[in-house]
């Protein structure tokens, strides 16, 4: 449990409320991974905008669930943002994902969602 995301600012968050703390989770699961492929493709498109969006959404939760990719999702986003097309932001943006995909499967698993 808690190998590609941590509960510790959640538990603070929740007051230590494990309904809410589930709900969290559930949040997380319904969110996250919808935006990382709206990223992904947004990305591949060169779709500027949306790939600032959808970076600037994912940033508080994967935050919050410290999946330890902050810094590289704000990478993600600032490409988006300020429309660097003579950069390859591909590595980056796979990092994000893998650590995503891990931390989903991982609190399904833990929370049995």
């Amino acid at each position: 449990m808690e190998l590609n995301y941590k509960l510790h600012r959640v538990r603070e968050l929740a007051d230590n409320d494990e309904d809410f703390i589930k709900a969290l989770a559930e949040t997380f699961l319904e969110e996250v991974p919808v935006d990382a492929e709206r990223l992904k493709v947004a990305v591949a498109e060169e779709d500027y905008h949306n790939a600032y969006q959808a970076a600037h959404k994912m940033k508080p939760t994967v935050d919050l669930f410290e999946l330890g990719v902050l810094d590289t999702l704000i990478e993600v986003q600032d490409w988006g943002k300020f429309e660097k097309r003579d950069m390859d932001i591909s590595k980056e943006l796979e990092i994000v994902l893998t650590a995503v995909e891990k931390a989903s499967a991982e609190i399904k698993s833990d929370f049995k969602l």
